[in-house]
């Protein structure tokens, strides 16, 4: 590619692909200010989100056999990314790119037509992650769900959006945010019975105590006979240091799930709640 009118992005500051502390438009943020422990590199919520995000990534790419493990560097030519958005998009990029980019210029040139795209497409990139930008595009904004008025989902931030509809399927719980709301797994056993009545028909009775085991078994079970994939891990998600982009990423595959063939549905128990 070398016309003049090449779209080149500035590799002085280079496409941020994890979600930083700041929140994305029209939030409703009720977390305390980011402390000094949170900026760190080594924060513990960076970790679980970096982990989700890529599984979030790998599950979408599986679909042309391309894997990542670090996005900052598998992305760094442009292959990978123009391969996740035209899976995400299913539409393929307005430009012509370099399937092997061997110098740096050809590398530069393939994120310039990924990021080109993206702008045809009116997906803005600001201050927040490029990943969190097509997780929010893509998986929340964009999807048409059953049980939801299309004009009524119209106004509402995606976040509200995505909790709205949690509300709406799981009224036994007051669920309001996304964080401490699922710490305990519970909520996760209620979601996945609602979605499939018998799937995790006891989940009142589960210990509130044992997290860890709670969130497995519901998210095993979603992964099974919903088709909801782990993108993140039971221990990351009933963590305190959990941040709610990692596990929106998560909830955001349920509006779409389909109960499988032969699942073990079981009726409710009749343990005293």
């Amino acid at each position: 590619m070398t016309s003049n009118n090449t779209h080149y992005y500035d590799d002085s500051q280079p496409p941020q692909y994890y979600q930083g502390t700041d929140n994305f438009e029209g939030d409703e943020e009720d977390e305390m200010p980011a402390t000094e422990k949170d900026l760190a590199e080594d924060a513990p919520w960076k970790k679980i989100q970096q982990n989700t995000f890529t599984r979030w990534c790998n599950e979408h790419l599986k679909c042309v056999n391309k894997t990542v493990t670090d996005l900052q560097k598998d992305f760094g030519d442009g292959l990978k990314l123009i391969g996740l958005l035209e899976v995400l998009s299913q539409k393929k990029m307005y430009k012509k790119h370099h399937t092997r980019p061997n110098f740096r210029q050809m590398k530069l040139e393939n994120v310039s037509v990924a990021l080109e795209f993206l702008d045809r497409e009116h997906i803005k990139l600001v201050s927040i992650g490029l990943i969190w930008t097509l997780i929010l595009h893509y998986s929340i904004s964009m999807p048409m769900w059953e049980d939801e008025d299309d004009e009524e989902a119209k106004k509402l931030t995606p976040k509200q959006r995505l909790l709205g509809w949690i509300q709406n399927k799981v009224p036994e719980l007051p669920i309001n945010n996304f964080h401490r709301d699922w710490r305990d797994g519970k909520a996760l056993g209620a979601l996945v019975d609602n979605c499939a009545p018998g799937l995790c028909p006891d989940w009142k009775a589960w210990d509130p105590n044992q997290p860890v085991e709670n969130a497995r078994e519901a998210m095993q079970q979603a992964d099974d006979w919903l088709g909801v994939p782990q993108v993140i891990a039971p221990e990351e998600i009933v963590d305190p240091d959990v941040d709610e982009h990692s596990v929106m990423t998560y909830l955001s595959q349920f509006p779409k799930a389909k109960l499988k063939p032969g699942a073990p549905l079981k009726p409710k128990g009749t343990q005293l709640y």
